[in-house]
């Protein structure tokens, strides 16, 4: 599968997935109209998608200088925690300004939301590369 092609698939499965959790998930924890939460979980996963694609193409360049190839836990706990860290930097102002709460607040509720996709982003790549195979820079050695 040609990168382009694997980043997009991979962000959107992920994102569609994640709308299901995080939508009703909001809702419950904020006591907000389902369809409010709903549209946040969707301008959420719209960041995340396209921060996805962004992140994505910029770890696997960087993975196709590493030594090791396959996809260690190692590289997958770096991949997890830049992906989360850079949403976190994004998403906190989002929800507090949606939500109506403070930013600590929303660094705070974001925090518990990334502690369960920093789990689901490690778990749902490693399902992803099982499905669909390694990406060419896990795979092979290649030129950056």
């Amino acid at each position: 599968m040609q990168p382009k092609t694997r980043r997009i698939i991979q962000a959107v499965l992920y994102e569609a997935i994640a709308v299901v959790f995080v939508g009703p998930g909001l809702t419950y924890l904020f006591d907000h109209p389902p369809i409010s939460t709903l549209t946040l979980a969707v301008l959420m996963s719209t960041i995340a998608v396209i921060w996805s694609y962004v992140f994505n193409a910029v770890f696997e360049r960087w993975e196709s200088t590493q030594n090791v190839k396959g996809r260690p836990w190692k590289h997958r706990l770096l991949h997890g925690l830049g992906f989360e860290g850079g949403l976190l930097i994004t998403l906190v102002p989002l929800m507090a300004y949606w939500l109506n709460i403070t930013l600590l607040a929303a660094f705070i509720a974001d925090l518990g939301v990334l502690a369960f996709f920093f789990i689901y982003a490690i778990i749902f790549t490693w399902c992803f590369d099982k499905v669909f195979g390694l990406p060419q820079s896990a795979s092979a050695h290649c030129e950056a």
